[in-house]
C-alpha cells in the first residue's frame, strides 16, 4: 500500500498547474475515472489529502494504482476531453446516463422521390435523420400529419429516370385510393415532390410558421387563377397544420431556439429532463436517468447530461434556460435563469417532467419491491439527521397540557417508517408542577429509557423531541443520567419542522421541503401531537366525572372505578336504586352514596 502511494505521490509533484484531465486506473490498467480541472496539481492532489465524506469516494482512491493526465488550453476544453473519454470508455465511478433503449428517429432517405419513415437505426448513407424522438406514438403523429398533407410514396422501388421510362413499373392501390401521385409511371414531377419534402423538413424542424407561410402564398396564388379546387385543397393543409401547432406550441412564438434542461435527485440517481424548443414549440422532450458514483453536484451532473443530450439530438441552440445559470460555462453557450414570462414557463415545465419521471420511476420500484420504498425513505432520513445506521426504530415525543392541569407527555414509536401503535406509550407526569415542558421532556424520557434498558428491550436509531433547544436540552439530560448520551441520536425540532436542533450545534439545520423524510417526521409529530392531546383530553375528562365521587367519604379509589366502569356517568349513579347500587359495590357503600345524593338535592331545592 505504501509503495502504492509513494508513486502516486511522485507523479503528483511533478503535475502541472493548469487545466486538464486526469485519469485513475485500477491494479489491473483499467480506467476506473476521468476527471477535469482548472489546476490538476490541486485537484488530483485533493483525493490523497482530503477526508471524503462519501464511502465511495473513499473506496475510488483505494483501488487508484496509477493517474495519467493530459494538459489543454482551457477548462472548457478539459470540459469536452472529460466528455468524451466518459462516454468511451465508461469508467465504473463517473456518472452515466441510464439510456440503453434505442428510440424512433424520422428519417428522409437519400433518394429519388424520397421516402419518410421511421426507424431505429441510424446508417450514414447520406440520408437526413431527425430525432431522436421520446416514444413511438410521436413519431407516428407526425407521419400521420405528413401523409395526410402530402401524397408521399411507401414503396421501396427505384425510381431511376431509366426504369420508369423502361415502364418496369405499374400503378399501385395508394395511386387509386389517392395517397400517392404514382411518381413510379411518371405521373408526379420531381420538382413537385422535392417541394413536399423541404415542407416536411420545416415540419420535424419546428418551422411550421414557414410552412403555413408558403402554403398561403400558393393558396393565393391558385385563388387568382381560379383554381378554387387547389386553393381549397391548400387551405385544408393550412388548417391540418396550424390544428398541429396549436397542440405543439406551449410557449410564445418569439421564443426561436432555446435548450431547457432541469434535474430532479433522489439519492444515488438523478433524473434530468431537457427540451429543444424551435419557433415557439418543442420539438424534444426527453428525460434521462443519472447513475451518480460519487456524490456529484448538480452542476457536474447537468453540464454532462447537457453536452451528451445536444449531440445526440443535433441542438443548435445557443441559449441555454437553467437553475442557477451563474454556475455553468460552456465555450458557445448563454446559460440564464428566467424569473418571470414565457421562458421561466418553460423552465418550469421541465422541472415537473423530471419530478414526474422520479415519481413514475419510485412508484414502478414500490410496485415491484415494496422494500425499495421503504430502504430509500430510510436512506434519506439516514442522511438527513446524519446517523450512523438506518433508523429502523425512531421514537418522537411531545409534552400536553392545559394551564398546568394534568400534565402527559406522548411517544410514538415508527417501525421501518411506518407507525407501531401498539407500541405507543402516554406518561402522567408526576414529579413537576404546573406547564414545565422541559421537566415534562426530562421526565418522560427518563422513564422510557429507563425502562427499556432494565427489560433489555432494542433502543431507537432516532429520538426526536417536539421543540428548540430547550426541550433537546432536557432529553440529552435524561440520557445522560442513563449513561446513552451518545449512543442514542435525538434531535430537537422547532417552529413548524422548519428547524432541526442537533446536540452541541447552536445552528440549526433546515430540511430540504421536497425531502421524503420531512413527510415521515411530520407524521410522527402529528402523530404524536394527536397521542398528547386524546390522553390529555381523556385524563381532564374522567377528572370532571369523577371529582364528584370524590367528595364522599368513604368512596375510595377502587369503588369510584367499579362504579364508572358499570354506570359510565355520575348522573346515572345518581338514579340508580339500591338494589342496582348494592350490585356493584355492596349494602354499605351503597347507603352511603344514597344518602349523599339525597342530601345535595334537598340543599340545592333550599337555594
Amino acid at each position: 500500500m505504501s509503495e502504492r502511494l509513494n508513486k502516486l505521490n511522485e507523479k503528483i509533484k511533478t503535475l502541472p498547474e493548469k487545466p486538464g484531465i486526469y485519469q485513475y486506473f485500477d491494479v489491473s490498467g483499467k480506467i476506473i475515472y476521468v476527471g477535469k480541472a482548472k489546476n490538476l496539481k490541486k485537484r488530483v492532489n485533493s483525493y490523497f489529502t482530503k477526508n471524503h465524506d462519501t464511502a465511495k469516494t473513499r473506496i475510488l482512491v483505494r483501488k487508484i494504482h496509477d493517474m495519467h493526465y493530459m494538459v489543454v488550453d482551457t477548462e472548457q476544453d478539459a470540459l469536452l476531453l472529460e466528455n468524451n473519454l466518459i462516454k468511451k470508455y465508461r469508467p465504473k465511478y463517473n456518472i452515466a446516463l441510464k439510456d440503453d433503449k434505442t428510440y424512433p428517429w424520422i428519417c428522409i432517405k437519400n433518394e429519388r422521390f424520397p421516402r419518410v419513415f421511421s426507424t431505429r437505426r441510424v446508417i450514414k448513407d447520406g440520408s437526413k435523420y431527425f430525432g431522436p424522438y421520446p416514444s413511438v406514438y410521436v413519431v407516428n403523429t407526425l407521419l400521420d400529419l405528413m401523409r395526410e398533407l402530402y401524397p408521399l410514396r411507401n414503396c421501396n422501388y427505384d425510381l431511376s429516370q431509366e426504369k420508369i421510362d423502361a415502364g418496369k413499373y405499374k400503378v399501385c392501390l395508394e395511386y387509386h385510393i389517392g395517397n400517392c401521385k404514382a411518381p413510379c409511371v411518371g405521373k408526379e414531377k420531381e420538382a413537385t415532390y422535392n417541394e413536399y419534402i423541404e415542407q416536411i423538413e420545416h415540419i420535424v424542424k419546428g418551422n411550421i410558421a414557414s410552412v403555413i407561410r408558403m402554403l398561403k402564398d400558393k393558396m393565393q396564388e391558385a385563388a387568382e387563377r381560379f383554381a378554387f379546387e387547389e386553393a381549397e385543397e391548400t387551405k385544408q393543409k393550412i388548417l391540418a397544420l396550424e390544428k398541429y401547432r396549436a397542440k405543439s406550441t406551449v410557449v410564445s412564438p418569439t421564443i426561436h431556439q432555446v435548450d431547457v434542461i432541469t434535474i430532479e435527485k433522489a439519492e444515488n440517481k438523478a433524473f434530468v429532463n431537457y427540451l429543444v424548443i424551435n419557433n415557439g414549440t418543442i420539438i424534444h422532450g426527453f428525460t434521462v436517468e443519472v447513475k451518480m458514483k460519487l456524490d456529484e453536484s448538480d452542476e457536474e451532473i447537468l453540464t454532462f447530461a447537457l453536452l451528451e443530450m445536444r449531440e445526440k439530438f443535433n441542438s443548435q441552440s445557443k441559449e441555454i434556460l437553467i437553475e442557477n445559470a451563474e454556475n455553468f460555462e460552456v465555450e458557445g453557450l448563454t446559460f440564464f435563469t428566467p424569473q418571470r414570462g414565457d421562458k421561466k414557463h418553460l423552465l418550469d415545465l421541465s422541472q415537473r417532467n423530471a419530478k414526474y419521471f422520479k415519481l413514475q420511476q419510485q412508484k414502478q420500484e414500490s410496485l415491484k419491491n415494496p422494500e425499495v420504498k421503504t430502504e430509500r425513505i430510510l436512506k434519506t432520513i439516514q442522511k438527513d439527521f446524519r446517523l450512523k445506521e438506518l433508523p429502523y426504530h425512531m421514537e418522537c415525543f411531545d409534552n400536553s397540557n392545559i394551564q398546568g392541569t394534568n400534565p402527559v407527555s406522548a411517544c410514538v414509536v415508527f417501525r421501518n417508517g411506518k407507525p407501531s401503535k401498539k407500541d405507543y406509550r402516554h406518561f402522567n407526569i408526576k414529579t413537576v408542577e404546573g406547564p414545565d415542558d422541559f421537566e415534562s421532556m426530562r421526565e418522560a424520557l427518563y422513564r422510557r429509557y429507563k425502562r427499556m434498558v432494565e427489560e433489555g428491550q432494542d433502543l431507537p436509531q432516532l429520538v426526536i423531541v417536539d421543540g428548540g433547544k430547550g426541550q433537546l436540552s432536557a432529553g440529552l439530560d435524561a440520557l445522560e443520567k442513563l449513561g446513552l448520551r451518545g449512543k442514542v441520536p435525538i434531535v430537537g425540532i422547532a417552529k413548524r419542522l422548519e428547524e432541526i436542533f442537533f446536540p452541541g450545534d447552536s445552528i440549526p439545520l433546515y430540511i430540504d421541503k421536497k425531502s421524503e423524510s420531512l413527510k415521515v417526521i411530520q407524521h410522527m409529530r402529528n402523530e404524536a401531537h394527536r397521542f398528547g392531546i386524546e390522553h390529555h383530553r381523556n385524563r381532564r375528562s374522567k377528572g370532571a366525572l369523577v371529582s364528584e365521587l370524590i367528595q364522599i367519604k368513604g368512596i375510595g379509589d377502587k369503588t369510584q372505578e367499579d362504579l364508572m366502569k358499570h354506570f359510565k356517568t355520575v348522573s346515572k349513579i345518581k338514579a340508580a336504586s339500591e338494589k342496582e347500587l348494592v350490585e356493584v359495590v355492596g349494602l354499605a357503600k351503597a347507603k352511603i352514596l344514597q344518602e349523599h345524593f339525597k342530601g345535595n338535592d334537598k340543599k340545592n331545592n333550599t337555594i
